[in-house]
């Protein structure tokens, strides 16, 4: 199967090629039973649909500005849980998440992407009470976790210092982590060997009409198809509404908005870190080649997209000092570089997947923890789209929740300030 990368300009090429002028459809139906589905966004979300949906043998085209894995995608802490997860509906839709995660690494071809390392979170005495509500609560519900002592904590952890000031540490062995651009690239890869195409442009409109869609890119190229999958992460509310559907997002990229996070990816010197580790005032995960991902919550409130901080400024001495700290050999300071993110986050703290009315031929989906929840959404999202039948876990998430109510009666503040909070 030959696939095309078409980039902006050439998308006209890609559409006749695929169908008769006349037409101007997006692909070319394969018999009457094939359907054919538009996918706006190649972030995890958008890419976990489009390989379902190619894989059961719909004619699939996924449409993004930039590329595959280029928006949120590229700059999360991809941490899979549901630690904090507290209405009950959304944590039985991370806990289906985590497991999907198991279920999609056994069928995904390439080098793995999903790592269930267990994760740690270390607590001090102006944190150690709220560990301990947090551990109860979980075991309430079912969910590993166990205390751990200092000695068991490292054999876990791997190359890694706990400072003295630790008073107590909890293991959530089912939790893990994901390589984000691995994880990508096995998505589109697995997509694309299936025969779904992957086409790079901006969309301007979403035209909703009674027998078909149409999505229309900056240069005039027109899309067709039978459904749309709305996966266009922070850009969903923008691009919703050009299909007159009103998903509210927090929309402020600003200093200090709760959507603006910050990475460093620490170069040197590497370590054997082998899970995710929660401690005061640092996050770790492990990255490819030895390498580690960095994340101090505090910080975010002093991180201004308009104005980057620098290589050698104070919050990448910051994260240095900290990262130091909890180095079995500190006397290597660290080459530490730095990301700016953006979350994708709905305005009430939930995921958002579905119609927005019986009529609508606009499949939403976004949230934030997309990549806990990837795979199942992925699956789930193309049972609906492809059979009408709804899924009862996402029953809770539809964006007809949205009609009819006031923002400030749904909005809530999604800042992550707390150990063990994203």
């Amino acid at each position: 199967m030959v696939t095309t990368l078409v980039r902006p300009g050439t998308a006209e090429f890609f559409v006749e090629l695929l169908a008769p002028p006349c037409e101007r459809r997006a692909f070319a139906r394969k018999d009457a039973q094939t359907m054919k589905v538009i996918i706006i966004g190649a972030g995890v979300l958008g890419l976990s649909v489009a390989r379902q949906l190619a894989v059961t043998g719909e004619e699939v085209v996924v449409l993004d500005q930039w590329g595959a894995g280029t928006g949120t995608t590229a700059t999360t802490f991809a941490w899979t849980n549901s630690s904090r997860k507290l209405a009950p509906d959304y944590h039985r839709l991370n806990l289906a998440g985590m497991e999907e995660h198991i279920r999609l690494a056994e069928q995904l071809r390439g080098a793995p992407s999903y790592f269930p390392s267990g994760a740690l979170q270390w607590a001090d005495s102006s944190n150690e009470q709220w560990l301990a509500g947090n551990v109860e609560r979980l075991r309430s519900l079912g969910y590993p976790a166990h205390w751990v002592t200092p000695e068991e904590a490292t054999r876990i952890a791997g190359d890694l210092r706990i400072p003295e000031t630790i008073t107590s540490i909890a293991h959530f062995p089912s939790e893990g982590y994901v390589l984000p651009e691995l994880f990508v690239e096995n998505l589109l890869a697995d997509a694309e060997q299936h025969g779904a195409t992957c086409v790079v442009g901006e969309v301007v409109a979403i035209d909703d009409r009674p027998d078909e869609v149409a999505v229309t890119l900056a240069g005039g190229e027109v899309f067709r198809g039978d459904r749309v999958v709305l996966a266009a992460g922070r850009w969903t509310q923008r691009l919703a509404a050009q299909a007159d559907i009103d998903v509210p997002m927090v929309t402020d990229t600003g200093r200090g908005s709760p959507t603006v996070g910050l990475l460093g990816y620490a170069r040197s010197p590497q370590c054997d870190l082998r899970c995710v580790i929660h401690s005061p005032g640092l996050n770790l995960r492990p990255a490819a080649g030895g390498q580690t991902v960095l994340q101090a919550l505090d910080l975010n409130a002093d991180v201004d997209p308009e104005a980057p901080p620098s290589a050698d400024g104070d919050l990448v001495r910051t994260l240095a000092r900290r990262f130091s700290a909890l180095l079995t050999d500190p006397s290597r300071p660290p080459k530490i570089d730095l990301r700016i993110g953006f979350r994708s986050l709905p305005a009430d703290g939930h995921t958002v997947a579905g119609y927005a009315s019986t009529q609508s031929h606009v499949y939403c989906l976004v949230s934030h923890s997309g990549i806990t929840l990837a795979p199942i959404l992925g699956r789930l999202a193309a049972t609906e789209i492809t059979t009408d039948q709804e899924q009862d876990l996402l029953q809770p998430f539809r964006p007809t929740r949205f009609i009819g109510i006031r923002r400030s009666d749904i909005e809530v503040d999604q800042r992550a300030t707390t150990l063990g909070e994203q």
